[in-house]
């Protein structure tokens, strides 16, 4: 049996941006989650089970680096966290795993089975896979070299949830021992275990299977390796497209049989397509146009999708948008078109914004908001946002709030955006500059320009 390592809590700087769904919501919540871990390291150590701890002074990824460097092959990695929603609505436990790992699954759901099972109180929000956090994948999912599971306990915001791990907090730490202890038994019983009398007198080399990579639709003549899960490719194929490998992160890289290789998810932030076939076990990359690269994050400027390719990706996200927003994708293009502004950028920030039509904000279907605009300084909203008499008028509010951030030209239609004139005009041209400004979601852009990716990939654009 090998040991756990349990983090608890660390998030921080990936890149430039601050991952929100890997960190806590503030010092409360870490100490919520310190308290938590310490009973859990108690439990398991009284237990006879072997626990490490990367020190609580390190960020995610220096953490990463910490049990990369200690763990063997027997070993698991937990990391615990609290959520935090837009809703306080939102209870329950959830755990994270790489994607398209059925094993990992299935120990992701012993861990939420357990907890649930000695806390009946708490809502099983079950396993799911990393891909649905906001920014496409979990680091401490792909990144650790043993296998890794993310645990959220509660959500922060609601204080059910958290009444609940304060006034129970010892069962919970009972309930995740109990599922840790029965995720390592059984990983136990798949690792063999060498004693001196069988030891092997020579350690195979580690080797991962090949996969063949398409490249804006040619095979290319080098393989990709799969890794836990991970899509791997080459380095110099990063060279050959002509992109800094310094925007890559070291912890997205290998190196396999004098090789270095890279996270192929890594390059979906250099305007690269990412998808894969399973079937034929082949990863398809599809790099954008350059004319593209210089306008994808410009607010002013034209969109490259057509109103079909819109509604269907918003049928993809949601299938009840076409009963009243079928012609939403149509108002979105002409109003954007009348006011020169992207209406790529307009449209994905809309989905952002109400969850694909879903309105999880507070704001209303009825309200028409798409895009959490605020009311009026002199308009009483309670707090719930500005209000518009039909869908094209909520549009052209939308619309127009882009423009006066994005440009100092003139409105081209009768002024309907109620905190038009409040905004130094001309501020924010690029997509990245609305953050702060339009959210205080420090990866906001980041997310906008993920979906509009996803929707060029849908349209098959690149």
């Amino acid at each position: 049996m090998g040991k756990i390592f349990i983090s608890a809590g660390h998030g921080g700087f990936e890149g430039s941006f601050r991952d929100l769904s890997e960190m806590t919501g503030g010092a409360m919540e870490t100490a919520e989650l310190a308290a938590t871990r310490d009973l859990v390291i108690a439990e398991l150590r009284s237990r006879g089970i072997s626990i490490s701890i990367p020190s609580d002074d390190l960020n995610l990824t220096e953490a990463i680096a910490w049990i990369n460097a200690r763990a063997t092959p027997q070993d698991v990695a937990l990391s615990l966290q609290i959520d935090i929603a837009n809703t306080s609505e939102l209870r329950g436990t959830t755990a994270y795993y790489i994607t398209n790992n059925a094993l990992r699954k299935r120990q992701a759901e012993i861990l939420t089975s357990a907890l649930t099972k000695r806390v009946p109180e708490i809502i099983n929000r079950g396993a799911k896979a990393d891909t649905i956090a906001s920014i496409g994948s979990l680091s401490f999912c792909r990144q650790i070299s043993v296998p890794s599971i993310l645990l959220e306990l509660v959500f922060s915001n609601n204080s059910q949830d958290k009444l609940l791990m304060q006034t129970r907090r010892r069962d919970y730490a009972i309930g995740i021992a109990d599922g840790l202890q029965a995720w390592i038994n059984e990983t136990a019983t798949t690792i063999p275990v060498y004693t001196p009398s069988n030891r092997p007198t020579t350690i195979k080399p580690v080797t991962y299977p090949e996969i063949n990579i398409n490249l804006n639709g040619q095979s290319y003549e080098e393989k990709g390796i799969l890794v836990s899960g991970n899509v791997f490719v080459p380095a110099d194929l990063v060279d050959r497209l002509g992109f800094d490998l310094n925007q890559i992160p070291l912890t997205c890289r290998l190196r396999y049989q004098s090789i270095v290789y890279i996270q192929a998810i890594a390059l979906r932030e250099l305007n690269t397509s990412v998808s894969w076939d399973s079937t034929t076990r082949t990863l398809h990359l599809k790099t954008i146009f350059k004319v593209f690269t210089g306008q994808i994050d410009q607010i002013m400027g034209v969109g490259n999708t057509s109103e079909v390719q819109m509604l269907m990706f918003l049928k993809n996200n949601n299938e009840t948008v076409l009963t009243n927003y079928s012609d939403l994708p149509h108002i979105y293009r002409e109003e954007a078109e009348i006011e020169g502004v992207n209406h790529d950028i307009a449209f994905c920030q809309m989905c952002i914004e109400t969850g694909f039509l879903r309105f999880v904000k507070g704001i209303e279907p009825e309200q028409n908001n798409f895009a959490s605009l605020g009311a009026a300084a002199s308009s009483k909203t309670n707090g719930a946002g500005a209000s518009f008499a039909d869908q094209r008028t909520g549009v052209r509010a939308h619309i127009q709030q882009l423009k006066a951030y994005a440009s100092n030209a003139p409105l081209f239609q009768p002024l309907v955006a109620p905190r038009f004139n409040l905004v130094a005009r001309g501020i924010a041209p690029v997509l990245h500059q609305l953050t702060g400004r339009w959210a205080i979601d420090p990866l906001y852009d980041r997310k906008i320009l993920s979906l509009i990716r996803r929707l060029y990939e849908s349209a098959g654009i690149f």
